[in-house]
């Protein structure tokens, strides 16, 4: 299945993931994006950066998004609803078993093809389950992962950003900023 260009709004969107923490904010029911602390809070803090310079709150020539892949929930949209949990995954083993539970690569592949950008900020053996389950389109990524990938990345005609700091870097931040700049021109 070919993925489906975004809608003709005059806006580019853009999406960025990252998978959730271990790290709880609250025990009471929030949104996704706000509920966890720890490596969550750079891409969050990221997220709110991009928006405020591209989004509503600047430039108004993008639409950014923020999704969180989730332990118990599966891939949520920042602004979903949900409650803490008692563990969150942090090991291939864990990541297989999520994906087998909630097929959090088959809702990012279908929710994903709406954007003219994914950002992509999860760890290496997750990215690699994105990956065999062809989560992700070609010419459309941003990939901050494992030095490992830089050459499918290539192949795939996806910008490859080794992963550096909790979850992006400020000098990765930079670089994404960037291309996000060039998407809206």
């Amino acid at each position: 299945m070919q993925p489906i260009a975004a809608p003709a709004t005059g806006k580019k969107n853009v999406l960025i993931v990252t998978n959730d923490s271990q790290v709880f904010l609250s025990k009471r029911l929030e949104a996704a994006g706000d509920i966890f602390g720890g490596r969550v809070t750079e891409v969050r803090d990221f997220f709110k950066r991009l928006d405020a310079e591209f989004g509503k709150e600047g430039n108004g020539k993008c639409n950014v998004s923020f999704g969180i892949i989730s332990t118990l929930f599966g891939f949520v949209p920042s602004t979903y609803a949900i409650s803490s949990y008692t563990y969150a995954m942090c090991n291939k083993e864990q990541y297989e078993a999520a994906q087998v539970r909630k097929d959090y690569a088959g809702v990012l592949e279908y929710v994903s093809r709406g954007y003219d950008m994914v950002i992509v900020c999860v760890p290496k053996e997750m990215f690699r389950i994105l990956i065999d389950n062809n989560a992700l389109h070609d010419g459309k990524v941003v990939a901050v992962t494992s030095k490992e990938f830089e050459p499918l990345c290539k192949e795939r005609n996806w910008t490859f950003l080794e992963r550096k700091g909790a979850r992006i870097g400020n000098e990765n931040a930079e670089k994404i900023r960037e291309k996000v700049s060039e998407l809206t021109v």
